[in-house]
């Protein structure tokens, strides 16, 4: 066994990694690791400080001691004060908790309890638990090496989640009564820095409190993010100062893709340093912070944010919502969000969490779920939308292709920076439509934020457009709220009073693929209503209707993606809608998703089809003259992202450990694009270079 791949080994196939350890850490350790020799077989052996004796390194021992060497080292804890195996007594059965900081006051008194043995977050709470309230230990920690969660034990019934322990010359008032500035939240943020995700905090808030809260969870939670988001807003003023300070030092910036300078993918650590070094004195301090105070005024004070939210954000929450969960229950919620950075680049997390609290309303059941990012990143890499282009989802969901086609046409990425005036009049021209009242607020929520405070996210029915107008005239509420934005859509119109023809260069979809239309109304609205022979069908496919609808939405020589089961392409029966399509659009591209993709939801196979409409008269839009005879593009996923559970694929460097991008981010493996330079160049950049050599309109 050679020395440099004995952590490794010792980790193969167990539930614990190394992501949270630095390499210093973790190099210091394999200096310590002794090889023995056992009856033929090589063994790893250390030095165990705490204990004083030689303990063979097995997966949860290894985690131990890396822990344990940083409450040495960075904490400072004296080793009189750390136990390992500590007894802790239940009546007449006795455990033993893994390591263990004493009071400085109180010999043999736990102070700070720490699992490794329970490698997932669960188990480890509630071993936790117990250990806490048999001992009256006020702080406890949870890590497998890769994920890391540190509490306070409020009471018996509530564990509120902390930002970190103390040190040896800190208390826990200290901690919880610290300044906190945007600073400190890049520093500090979970998703970095604890390896956790928006999805794994809310399930456990569920567990802890939620379940038995008597609310509407999707309200409450979706309430909070949305407070949580408009109090780092409130920190623009300082994002602009890091930003400034790290393009002087470092040449890049946090979260932000204003591309008048080089960037090489510098290493989050560095920029970690780089931001360390920033003077926050004069930065804001952040409000959405449980800081010790009594759960009434928590409760007031966030309230006060949450109000504040919604006049800067309007349409979302009515003018009188409020908070219903209870003053305690708040109060372990905000502890538990404090420390996640909302604003980045990666919109991923917070698609995740909603996309898993929607399904709680039975979203799944209409056949609508929340299109991964990367797949959404590759359609609009392919389609290429261009400042002046006016762009549109149908089937909006969680808002992705108009949020990220907003993030090409001004160049940016999810960022609480104000974005200038020349690029709002881009961002306008950008529009999505769905018909679920839950996932238009979240799509304005994130349309809002990226469109900085207006957008044309609408709360209509797609597929029944001659029922809009009816809409407009007697709802006087869905006006206040949608009005703006659908004036701008009725410019677009082709007739003045009509609503069924549109003039949109570009449109990105994943329609619901779920149930038959059946209503004749509808129906008798599309050609692809009716039979062959013109006789009228009893019910069509909900996506099929899209395909047509979507080609109505676009201008001649317009171009769009949408998403569609792989049945449509290849079954004997659905020909009359591949030559529906042919006979209004050139087919440029044709991409098959893997099976993975839409995971957890459902395994349906499903393609993507590019589509541009026939045009050749150039005054009325791109030129894509009408041929017969012509290329198209074809390529297969065979690297979805996630695995058959549903779960993320993440990139993993040299090491084993998972690479993160220059943000911080876990990098999700896939080839459908090159993520921006981490990944290989893949189906999108061959379409790209494909789509020059033959000159399509939007390539040349």
């Amino acid at each position: 066994m050679t020395q440099p791949d004995i952590i490794q080994t010792i980790l193969k196939d167990s539930n614990y990694h190394l992501d949270l350890f630095t390499n210093t850490e973790v190099q210091a350790l394999r200096e310590e690791i002794l090889i023995q020799t056992a009856k033929g077989k090589e063994t790893a052996f250390i030095r165990c400080p705490i204990r004083r004796k030689a303990i063979q390194l097995k997966p949860e021992e290894l985690i131990r001691q890396l822990y344990a060497a940083r409450l040495l080292n960075q904490y400072r804890y004296p080793k009189e004060r750390v136990r390992f195996e500590h007894l802790v007594n239940f009546g007449r059965e006795r455990k033993r908790a893994d390591i263990v900081i004493l009071d400085k006051d109180r010999e043999d008194t736990p102070y700070i309890i720490v699992e490794v043995k329970k490698p997932k977050l669960q188990d480890g709470k509630d071993q936790l638990k117990s250990y806490c309230n048999a001992t009256g230990a006020p702080i406890a920690v949870w890590t497998n090496g890769q994920q890391i969660s540190h509490y306070y034990r409020k009471d018996p019934n509530y564990f509120e989640e902390i930002t970190d322990i103390p040190n040896v010359d800190q208390t826990l008032a200290d901690i919880r009564n610290e300044r906190f500035t945007l600073k400190n939240l890049i520093l500090k943020d979970k998703l970095a820095v604890e390896r956790k995700s928006l999805k794994d905090i809310i399930l456990e808030l569920e567990d802890e409190v939620l379940a038995n809260a008597g609310v509407d969870v999707f309200e409450e939670v979706f309430k909070l993010i949305f407070t949580k988001l408009h109090d780092e807003f409130k920190s623009q003023n300082d994002k602009t100062v890091i930003n400034h300070f790290l393009r002087q030092s470092i040449n890049t910036v946090v979260q932000e893709t204003h591309q008048d300078y080089e960037v090489d993918h510098p290493d989050y650590e560095m920029l970690k340093k780089a931001v360390e070094g920033i003077n926050d004195d004069d930065f804001r301090s952040m409000e959405f912070r449980n800081t010790g105070q009594t759960p009434t005024e928590l409760k007031t004070k966030i309230q006060r944010l949450f109000d504040d939210a919604k006049n800067q954000w309007s349409g979302v929450f009515s003018e009188g919502s409020t908070f219903k969960l209870s003053d305690s229950h708040l109060a372990v919620c905000v502890s538990s969000l404090q420390d996640i950075k909302l604003f980045n680049s990666n919109l991923q997390i917070v698609d995740e969490a909603f996309e898993y609290l929607v399904s709680k309303s039975a979203k799944g059941e209409k056949g609508q779920y929340f299109t991964p990012r990367h797949v959404i990143d590759m359609c609009v890499k392919m389609l290429n939308p261009k400042r002046g282009e006016y762009m549109i989802d149908t089937a909006a969901g969680s808002c992705g292709f108009p949020v990220h086609t907003v993030f090409k046409l001004i160049d940016r990425k999810f960022t609480n920076a104000e974005i200038p005036p020349e690029d709002k009049e881009n961002v306008l021209k950008v529009f999505g439509i769905d018909f679920d009242e839950k996932t238009v607020r979240i799509s304005r929520t994130l349309n809002l934020i990226a469109g900085d405070g207006e957008t044309n996210v609408l709360h209509l029915n797609t597929l029944d457009y001659e029922r809009w107008s009816d809409r407009v005239e007697r709802d006087r509420i869905w006006n206040m709220v949608y009005g703006r934005g659908f004036d701008r859509l009725k410019a677009l119109r082709t007739e003045s009073e009509n609503n069924k023809m549109f003039n949109f260069d570009v449109l990105m979809a994943n329609p619901p693929f779920a149930g038959d239309i059946k209503e004749n109304r509808i129906l008798h609205q599309y050609k692809l209503g009716f039979k062959g022979n013109g006789q009228p069908q009893s019910k069509v496919g909900r996506d099929i209707l899209f395909i047509e609808r979507n080609l109505d939405f676009l201008k001649p020589g317009g171009r769009m993606a949408i998403v569609l089961p792989q049945g449509r392409f290849n079954n004997t029966s659905d020909k009359y809608i591949r030559d529906f399509i042919a006979e209004h659009a050139r087919i440029l591209a044709v991409v098959g998703l893997h099976t993975n993709t839409f995971k957890p939801h459902t395994g349906t196979k499903t393609s993507v089809l590019f589509l541009q409409k026939w045009n050749d008269d150039p005054s009325e839009g791109p030129l894509c003259p009408k041929i017969d005879d012509y290329d198209i593009f074809f390529a297969v996923s065979e690297k979805s992202g996630k695995d058959n559970s549903g779960n993320y694929v993440f990139l993993k460097n040299s090491d084993g450990q998972y690479k993160l991008d220059e943000n911080g981010h876990l990098i999700i493996e896939h080839d459908l694009h090159n993520h921006e330079g981490e990944l290989p160049d893949n189906i999108a950049e061959a379409f790209i270079g494909w789509a020059r050599d033959i000159k399509l309109s939007f390539w040349s």
